[in-house]
């Protein structure tokens, strides 16, 4: 089947600078996909000449199966896109805002089924300019999605959201998902893409870096885990049993780096046990997050393009 979205080789450039510098990527159809990258990285300019709204300066676009460039209205009609900050008619109600939108599609969904969607039903009477920040949300949500669309673009859909709004939000998109449509969603919170997306990627400045799912991107599934704990009681000043991960020591919080954490917890239970304890006091795991990752990549590759 062919891909919902098709790049090859995409360039931008304004003047001297490169805002894309020669991208490739595939996005399956019916796939979440979450482009992350840091400010100024590029995102931005390539969802838009993926949604029509920017031309390239080369490469190849295909946006299911039609150039972006040159996509007409029927095109148009199979895309949803759910700015980072739109603004709602304040006294227009719920049912009023997306009842006006539908009209701008051939075979929008019934009006009742997106608001139920966002989970707005019980306000569909209820003016917008009342509406919480996450019901406002939810609103943009209803509007990006009123056209039945095959494929949805959702920039920053829960920027300054409190964790509930947030929430509220993630459980829309994945209800979008579960219908077999096509999202790519760009994000800074680094927790909602692994919640949401199949895959991500890491564009900056202008090139992506990396590609993957959320616990493999940059080595992830490789990556030492952490493990901590502290001296007390019977612990203290004891001398460590035989390992083949040094161990770092500060103010009595104990740490080691290992990618065998099973075998370095059970080796530190018996120490600990034969001394008379029968706890590792405050004890912790910790593997790399997708953030940890995602710094980690950024760093890198500042310093990389300083060293250039």
């Amino acid at each position: 089947m062919e891909p919902a979205i098709h790049v090859r080789g995409v360039r931008k450039q304004y003047g001297d600078l490169a805002a894309l510098a020669g991208v490739d990527l595939e996005v399956p159809r019916g796939e979440v996909f979450s482009l992350l990258g840091p400010n100024g990285a590029g995102k931005t300019t390539l969802v838009e000449i993926c949604e029509g709204f920017r031309q390239r300066t080369s490469g190849d676009v295909s946006v299911l199966g039609v150039d972006p460039g040159k996509g007409d209205a029927r095109w148009r009609s199979r895309l949803g896109i759910v700015l980072q900050s739109t603004s709602v008619f304040d006294e227009l109600t719920i049912e009023e805002v997306v009842r006006h939108f539908s009209r701008f599609y051939p075979a929008p969904l019934p009006v009742d089924h997106a608001i139920a969607m966002v989970g707005l039903t019980d306000r569909r009477k209820q003016r917008c300019g009342k509406l919480s920040g996450g019901q406002k949300r939810r609103v943009d949500l209803a509007v990006g999605i009123i056209g039945d669309p095959e494929l949805i673009f959702l920039d920053e859909p829960t920027t300054g959201l409190d964790p509930q709004a947030r929430r509220q939000v993630w459980d829309v998109v994945a209800e979008f998902a579960s219908l077999g449509k096509t999202v790519v969603l760009t994000t800074h919170y680094l927790d909602e893409a692994e919640y949401l997306a199949e895959r991500v990627g890491v564009i900056i400045a202008g090139k992506l870096v990396e590609l993957g799912t959320p616990a493999t991107i940059g080595g992830r599934e490789n990556a030492p885990a952490t493990l901590t704990f502290r001296r007390q009681g019977k612990l203290i000043g004891a001398t460590l049993p035989p390992l083949e991960e040094p161990a770092t020591e500060h103010d009595g919080l104990v740490t080691i780096a290992t990618r065998e954490p099973t075998r370095i917890l059970s080796c530190l239970a018996a120490w600990a046990a034969a001394l008379g304890e029968p706890e590792l006091p405050g004890l912790a795991i910790r593997r790399p997050t997708l953030e940890d990752i995602y710094l980690d990549l950024i760093a890198k590759h500042e310093k990389k393009g300083a060293a250039e």
